[in-house]
């Protein structure tokens, strides 16, 4: 398992160790002793080519995301919530995929979102807490502030996350 650190304080993409032969291929996903965190909690989504999921957060009890894919490519998003971190306000994106096999590792204190970019999207959250839905809120993933890149311009979104609240709103309720 490869480490690569990027600009955002404990954020991290890992490239996995993927073992093939002619049968197929072996994939380590997880390694708690490399990333010093354990994950009580898993989930996993499909969803089909256009769907955006998110930017969804914890108020309380704030989860750290291991998000790996196991078949499909989404545009991944974090997005920095933690009022006194230097990269507050600001997102970064990357593409997660069965063929690149990449996961990020998103601590707790950020919004998540994705984009899913093929026909069929199968995506596997381990989460360092469980969820609480009472502390559930969305942001507008088209948000104007934000600015974030989506790369396809189709979008099919949840009832929820069309509703979502603006990032000033965020702002403004200091959650």
């Amino acid at each position: 398992m490869k480490i690569l650190k990027k600009n955002f304080k404990d954020l991290f993409l890992y490239k996995h160790n993927r073992f093939k032969d002619k049968r197929g291929y072996f994939e380590e996903l997880i390694r708690e002793n490399k990333i010093n965190n354990k994950f009580p909690f898993q989930v996993m989504s499909y969803s089909k080519k256009n769907v955006i999921r998110g930017l969804h957060l914890q108020t309380k009890d704030s989860q750290g995301k291991f998000v790996s894919v196991v078949k499909g490519k989404i545009y991944d998003v974090a997005v920095d919530l933690r009022f006194n971190s230097k990269s507050f306000g600001k997102y970064f994106g990357c593409v997660l995929s069965e063929a690149n096999y990449t996961s990020i590792f998103i601590p707790p204190g950020f919004a998540h979102g994705f984009q899913a970019l093929d026909k069929d999207n199968y995506v596997i959250y381990s989460c360092t807490k469980y969820r609480n839905e009472k502390s559930e809120l969305s942001i507008n993933c088209n948000d104007e502030i934000l600015k974030i890149k989506w790369p396809l311009n189709r979008q099919i979104l949840s009832k929820k996350d069309r509703n979502a609240m603006l990032f000033s709103e965020f702002l403004k309720r200091k959650l």
